[in-house]
């Protein structure tokens, strides 16, 4: 099964925090799944980050350097994932959150959040 992280299950992840659930703990540690983490993902946590809303445990650098070894593939954006957005419903204004589902859908992946907002969307949520 292929599984997309949201952008606070990454940071939880890589905190190795008590907030990441464990399912989704579980859904990331199995070798049967390929588990991608999105540019947005990472952009999102430089813009918050500078801005004071997103403090980190080390350095992103640091954080993105262990990818590999936990089998986390990085996901860029495609044109079809832009497009996608367009088609999603409204209940949710964030750009950041509208483009990873548009991704999870074109990609076919479940979303790992702890946000019930997806669950509005056209995606698999596991939590």
């Amino acid at each position: 099964m292929t599984g997309l992280l949201d952008t606070h299950t990454f940071v939880w992840w890589a905190d190795n925090s008590p907030r990441l659930s464990p399912t989704a703990d579980t859904f990331i540690r199995d070798p049967a799944n390929t588990i991608f983490l999105s540019v947005v993902s990472v952009w999102e946590i430089i813009v918050k980050h500078k801005l004071g809303k997103l403090p980190l445990s080390q350095p992103l650098v640091a954080i993105l350097s262990r990818l590999p070894a936990a089998r986390i593939a990085v996901l860029p954006v495609q044109i079809d994932h832009t497009l996608a957005v367009e088609q999603l419903p409204d209940p949710h204004r964030d750009p950041f959150d509208r483009l990873l589902v548009a991704q999870a859908v074109v990609e076919g992946a479940v979303l790992l959040t702890i946000d019930k907002i997806f669950r509005q969307y056209p995606v698999t949520v596991v939590w």
